[in-house]
C-alpha cells in the first residue's frame, strides 16, 4: 500500500488499472491516453475539413487551435472525474480490509476467551476467571479506540469537529497526559524525564485536542521504547512559538518508510515485527489537529537510536 512505484510501473497504462481495482476503461490515466489519440485524430479532422471549406490560412488555423483546446477541456474533466471515483473506489476497498484486519484480532480474542469461559472444560480445571476478563477488557478498549479514532477522523475530514479554544499551559498539559502515562511506562520499564523553560506563555487550543496530541505522541514513545529505556519530553520558546520535542530511545523508523509515517493505517517494518498493538492512525489525527491549530510537526529518526517529535505553536503572553 507505502511501496514506491517502479519507473516501469509509472510508465504502464494499465498498471494503474489494476492499482484502483477497475477496468480499463474506468481507468483515469488509460483514458488520458486515449483521449490524446482522439484529440489528435480531432485536431487532424479539423484541419483537413477546414483546408477544404476555407481558403484563408489564419482562420482554418484558428479553428483548429479551438477545436484542440476544447477537446483538451473535456479530456481532463473526464479523466479527473473518473481519477476521482476510481480513487474513492480504492480508498473505500483498502478502509474496509484495513478496519476488517484491525478489528479480527481483538474479536478473535474475545471469542476465545468467552468460548473457553462458557465450555465444560471450565468444570474440570481450576481457572482464575480474572484473567479472562482482563482480556476481554483489553480487546474491548482496543476495539474502542479504533473506533473512536475513525469517528475523529469522518468528523476532521468532513469539517465538522467542533473546537472550543482556550488559553492553555503546555507544560500543564504534558505533565498531566504524563501523569496518565505513568503506570503504563512503569509496566514497559520506561523512564519519563520532563524539562520545561520556565516563563513560558500559553498556547490558543482546544483542551482536547492538545491532551489527543501529547497522549498519542508520548504513548508512541513508550509503546516503541525498549525495556530500561528514557522517554524525554522539553519544552522551549522558538521566536514567537512554543516548541515541544518528545524524543525515544526505541527501534526508529526505517529512512525509506518516514515518508508514509502520517498516512493513515501506516505502521513501520520495525513496530510490526515487535507486533506492537497499534491502528496506523495516531499520528494522522495528531498531524491533522495540530495543522487546524496554527502549528507545525516534524520528526528525526534513526533505526535502532529512536525517534523524535517535534511540533510547535503559536505562542499567546
Amino acid at each position: 500500500m507505502f511501496k514506491e512505484e517502479s519507473i516501469i510501473q509509472r510508465i504502464n497504462p494499465v498498471y494503474p488499472c489494476r492499482k484502483y481495482g477497475v477496468s480499463v476503461w474506468q481507468c483515469p490515466q488509460f483514458l488520458f491516453l486515449v483521449m490524446g489519440f482522439i484529440i489528435i485524430g480531432a485536431i487532424v479532422a479539423a484541419w483537413f475539413v477546414a483546408s477544404a471549406k476555407i481558403s484563408d490560412p489564419t482562420i482554418v488555423t484558428l479553428i483548429v487551435l479551438i477545436v484542440g483546446a476544447t477537446s483538451l477541456i473535456l479530456s481532463f474533466i473526464i479523466t479527473s472525474s473518473f481519477e476521482r471515483l476510481a480513487a474513492a473506489s480504492r480508498m473505500k476497498t483498502e478502509f474496509i480490509g484495513i478496519v476488517s484486519h484491525q478489528l479480527r484480532a481483538p474479536l478473535t480474542n474475545l471469542r476465545f476467551s468467552l468460548d473457553f469461559l462458557l465450555s465444560e472444560k471450565t468444570e474440570h480445571i481450576k481457572i482464575d476467571p480474572k484473567e479472562y476478563f482482563v482480556i476481554l477488557q483489553e480487546n474491548t478498549k482496543r476495539m474502542g479506540v479504533l473506533i473512536d479514532n475513525l469517528l475523529t477522523i469522518s468528523r476532521l475530514e468532513g469539517g465538522k469537529l467542533p473546537q472550543d479554544k482556550k488559553l492553555v499551559s503546555l507544560g500543564e498539559a504534558v505533565s498531566n497526559s504524563v501523569a496518565k502515562n505513568k503506570p503504563f511506562a512503569a509496566a514497559s520499564q520506561i523512564r519519563i524525564v520532563t524539562n520545561f523553560q520556565p516563563d513560558l506563555g500559553r498556547v490558543l487550543v482546544d483542551p482536547f485536542w492538545l491532551d489527543q496530541i501529547i497522549t498519542n505522541l508520548l504513548d508512541n514513545a513508550i509503546r516503541y521504547s525498549k525495556g530500561g529505556g528514557q522517554v524525554d519530553i522539553n519544552i522551549q520558546r522558538k521566536g514567537k512559538k512554543i516548541l515541544l520535542a518528545i524524543k525515544d530511545q526505541g527501534v526508529g523508523i526505517p529512512k525509506e518508510e518516514q515518508k508514509f509515517i502520517f498516512e493513515k493505517f501506516f505502521r513501520s517494518a520495525n513496530a510490526l515485527k515487535q507486533q506492537t498493538d497499534g491502528s496506523g492512525l495516531g499520528l494522522y489525527i495528531v498531524k491533522k489537529f495540530i495543522e487546524l491549530l496554527g502549528g507545525k510537526i516534524w520528526f528525526h529518526s534513526a533505526v535502532d537510536k529512536g525517534t523524535a517529535f517535534y511540533f510547535s505553536l503559536p505562542e499567546v503572553k
